[in-house]
């Protein structure tokens, strides 16, 4: 309470819906993801591009991804455009012990 505490806040970068009014969501998303990296490279460190991993191992990328503390993982294909909502093209699991799921589950 003494002495203010330092806190860094920031953004993370999912996904690129909208650029210059342009509608970017039927685009595939390794086209969206694609225009989102050159965005992103000088925007500092105010803004930072989630993390991306590609590989077949979905199991142990979130065994992974649960040891680091993250609230969990989204699976995307890459040739899908975006769509709201719930989507077979998207599948996000959550890390149970995760602080954010722990208040879900409080609330």
């Amino acid at each position: 309470m003494g002495r203010p505490a330092k806190r860094e806040v920031f953004l993370y970068a999912f996904d690129l819906l909208e650029l210059n009014g342009r509608d970017m969501r039927r685009e595939p998303w390794s086209d969206r993801r694609w225009k989102l990296v050159r965005l992103l490279r000088g925007a500092g460190h105010g803004v930072q591009l989630s993390d991306h991993v590609e590989g077949q191992d979905g199991e142990a990328v979130f065994r992974h991804a649960c040891a680091m503390g993250l609230e969990g993982v989204v699976a995307k294909r890459r040739d899908k455009p975006y769509r709201s909502g719930r989507s077979p093209d998207w599948i996000k699991v959550k890390n149970p012990d995760a602080p954010a799921a722990t208040r879900v589950i409080e609330s």
